[in-house]
């Protein structure tokens, strides 16, 4: 009967020892999942940027703390547990029993060390708030506007925009164009806008064209100061003056952004095109300097329509270009439209607009205002081999008033009011 009943107990003991195992295994695995939950990296908003990491925060320090709470939760009531199965246990003989040891840390010191610890990280915190008087004693620098849609508002902050800005450049064209703006607040005014400004004056462009060229050209100021001077000794090999190749970047401000293969195949192109001189080419050149710069695809239809379409002949063509390089360039429908009325309404023949091609070059309703008012008074006559003969120059330059006293024998008001009824 001893025997059965001490088996008994020592069954009992046994069960007891698993439950309570069990039980502190539960809350074991509670607090591993609480401490998982409330590990997660914070993520802190500000702006448009995202901040991970373990940041000593209000909210991650609040976090910490709900941790430390469920711990020490769970390790109390494991530890009540253990209390009332031990004191269960008590109650039997303790001979074979073994003493069951809690795995599990103190926890009441982890909690104050941890704490200290948060305390003291969130001294250092850069997020951390700070007082009224404080904030008032930190300078910030002035910082450009993170995004605009104008240049306008970068200026006060950006020493080359208000630099460009005095110089005469037209900052409201270049922000319409596709990346200007951003490029040119990343120039620095001394080591990138003043070299070039400098080399342009060196070459003879005035000061007053800086701003045109810049405001037509920025791009300009991104170009090497070698490939610039390589491309300015190349048109003085051709024989340009130090003055024509100043006048020539002066009016075509993307002239020396290209490559010296390329002006010289520019040249070759009019020399071989129209049976040109060098010195002939050399001159519409320096007149009209923007053939360098421009697509040769509308030089190559107009002159197309002038053999073909207008019947010029070859020799023509040659001394209209010389005399008007303009034509070279002119629109095509402007041009069909002058030689229409010159040569099918005014009867005047190729030879005679050959030398006069100035008229090639003048505004169409000038023209056939002008011609009708003589036809109106029995003066449309332009053969020079025939009396009360009109020259097509003095047609088309002279002004309104010398034009109905010399050769209309008119007064103002009769011109004026004979436009009226067109």
């Amino acid at each position: 009967m001893a025997s059965s009943c001490t088996q008994l107990c020592l069954q009992c003991k046994n069960l007891l020892c698993t439950k309570t195992v069990a039980t502190a295994w539960r809350y074991s695995t509670q607090l591993r999942h609480c401490t998982t939950v409330t590990s997660l990296p914070t993520k802190i908003l500000h702006g448009s940027s995202v901040i991970r990491g373990n940041n000593t925060t209000p909210l991650a320090r609040q976090r910490w703390k709900q941790q430390i709470f469920c711990y020490s939760d769970l390790t109390a009531k494991h530890l009540a547990t253990e209390a009332k199965a031990d004191k269960d246990i008590e109650e039997f003989p303790r001979a074979d029993a073994v003493a069951y040891k809690s795995p599990l840390p103190p926890i009441r010191d982890a909690e104050s060390q941890m704490s200290l610890d948060l305390d003291a990280a969130a001294e250092f915190s850069a997020l951390e708030e700070i007082g009224d008087e404080e904030a008032i004693s930190i300078s910030v620098p002035s910082a450009m506007p993170p995004a605009s849609t104008s240049l306008r508002d970068y200026v006060d902050q950006s020493e080359t925009l208000s630099k460009l800005v005095q110089l005469g450049v037209n900052l409201w064209k270049l922000e319409q164009r596709p990346n200007v703006g951003s490029m040119l607040l990343r120039l620095d005014f001394n080591t990138d806008v003043a070299p070039r400004l400098l080399f342009l004056k060196d070459i003879g462009v005035e000061d007053s064209r800086f701003g045109y060229i810049i405001s037509h050209n920025p791009f300009i100021l991104t170009e090497n100061l070698e490939n610039l001077q390589a491309r300015v000794n190349y048109l003085k090999s051709k024989k340009f003056s130090s003055e024509t190749v100043a006048s020539m970047v002066s009016r075509a401000p993307y002239l020396l952004n290209f490559s010296v293969k390329r002006l010289d195949n520019r040249l070759g192109f009019y020399q071989q095109q129209l049976n040109l001189s060098a010195s002939n080419t050399r001159n519409i050149v320096a007149r009209l300097p923007r053939l360098l710069c421009g697509s040769l695809e509308p030089v190559k239809e107009n002159l197309k329509v002038c053999e073909i379409e207008l019947g010029f002949k070859g020799n023509e063509i040659q001394h209209i270009v010389l005399a008007v390089p303009k034509v070279l360039t002119a629109n095509k429908r402007k041009l069909t439209q002058i030689f229409d009325i010159l040569h099918n309404i005014m009867k005047v023949p190729h030879h005679l607009i050959a030398k006069f091609p100035q008229v090639l070059n003048s505004k169409y309703l000038r023209i056939r205002e002008r011609h009708l008012f003589l036809e109106y008074l029995g003066k449309a006559q332009y053969d020079p081999a025939l009396p009360n003969y009109i020259s097509l120059d003095r047609l088309v330059s002279l002004p309104d008033e010398t034009f109905c006293t010399e050769l209309a024998s008119a007064t103002l008001e009769d011109f004026y009011l004979f436009q009226k009824t067109l």
